[in-house]
């Protein structure tokens, strides 16, 4: 206990006095960012349920105790008061004093509104992030609504100080903690004994149910996918508009993709082949004697142009931006990239031996010089 207390008071007096539920938001932001950011527990469940109460929930509490400082009472309480002291309830100017004299709201009312307002702060942070060089991207969206929660957190706490201690809103926990404790603990009969037995059971059962859906979430397909984009006049990634006409000594930029749905963090390795390829058509007879075309590519020669590594995050995409020089001059040129698990590469590398690449047809010609 004295060293929690000497713990304590290591800590810098505006901490200390901080509100108890706004350091609540402000360690739930801290941890959320540490969860959704830190490479070696970004990739565990922990920042699902952090992250659903750091967009859901915890923006607009803060908001709501920025406008809302003190205390409130519930409609219910000041209705009965009214009626005590002889005033209809009913009437006009009765209902009117009982909405004007409310200063703040009640605890139901600010967790209502926290989610309201949380749904619709957030999709704006997000649009005006659109407008911005960041664009809507993982960093750029955390440090958004980290930056209004925390200057929220801040107006709140500012607002609280200013009011006497007495109409500041606090959060009973103390309260809920002394009737919980007297509901369980000391019931009034062996009825209500069973009726705390069975919610205990109830909600430890409700939790295991969430807690395993979501660390043991079910499994999809799992693939990965290797792709080809480049970069319009905009700056946007497009799939078109590949480069197609090449002179030999000279590059053109493409940008390669990959995409990791196996549910895990995996090390790929890219292999990218340049092919002389002929197209061959053949005649096929059918069953009922018509005959049909067949083209049959064949490959005539084919040189390993490059390699290199990719390690992608379980349902990640990543992008390289490779310069693309071919060596084989002539019109059917097909540049193929293959993906292979990284501990899987064979000594000789072929379109049969994986499931995932993409390809490219050039003319290659030769140089000026």
């Amino acid at each position: 206990m004295v060293a929690s207390r000497s713990l304590w008071l290591l800590l810098p007096r505006p901490l200390r006095r901080l509100p108890a539920d706004l350091a609540g938001v402000l360690a739930l932001v801290v941890a959320t960012n540490v969860a959704v950011l830190t490479p070696f527990l970004r990739e565990t469940p922990l920042r699902v349920p952090l992250g659903l109460a750091f967009v859901l929930f915890v923006p607009g509490y803060a908001f709501v105790a920025a406008l809302f400082p003190e205390a409130g009472e519930s409609p219910g309480s000041t209705d009965g008061d009214d009626a005590a002291d002889g005033t209809d309830a009913d009437s006009a100017d009765g209902w009117t004093d009982s909405i004007t004299s409310r200063a703040g709201i009640d605890g139901i009312e600010r967790v209502a509104l926290s989610f309201g307002l949380s749904i619709a702060v957030v999709p704006l942070l997000g649009l005006v992030l659109n407008f911005t060089p960041w664009g809507i991207r993982l960093g750029p969206i955390m440090l958004a609504v980290s930056g209004f929660t925390l200057g929220a957190t801040a107006v709140a706490t500012r607002r609280r100080w200013d009011l006497p201690e007495t109409e500041r809103f606090q959060v009973p926990y103390r309260e809920w903690y002394a009737a919980g404790r007297e509901e369980l603990l000391e019931p009034d009969t062996r009825a209500d004994t069973a009726l705390n037995v069975l919610l205990v059971l109830s909600i430890v059962l409700a939790a295991g149910s969430v807690g395993y859906a979501v660390l043991v979430p079910p499994e999809g397909e799992q693939f990965s996918a290797v792709y080809l984009l480049t970069e319009d006049d905009d700056g946007e990634l497009v799939a078109d508009d590949y480069p197609s006409e090449f002179v030999r000594g000279e590059s053109q930029e493409v940008i390669v993709g990959v995409d990791n749905h196996e549910g895990e963090r995996t090390a790929y390795t890219v292999v990218v082949l340049e092919q002389d390829v002929e197209v061959i058509a053949n005649e096929t007879t059918l069953e009922n004697g018509s005959t049909t075309t067949v083209n049959e590519t064949v490959v005539r020669d084919q040189r390993e142009l490059d390699r290199f590594g990719a390690t992608v995050a379980a349902n990640e995409s990543w992008h390289y931006e490779y310069d693309l020089e071919p060596t084989m001059t002539g019109e059917n040129q097909r540049i193929v990239w293959l993906l292979f698990p990284e501990d899987d590469v064979p000594a000789d590398p072929s379109m049969d031996d994986t499931e995932y690449s993409v390809h490219l047809w050039v003319s290659v010609s030769e140089s000026d010089g």
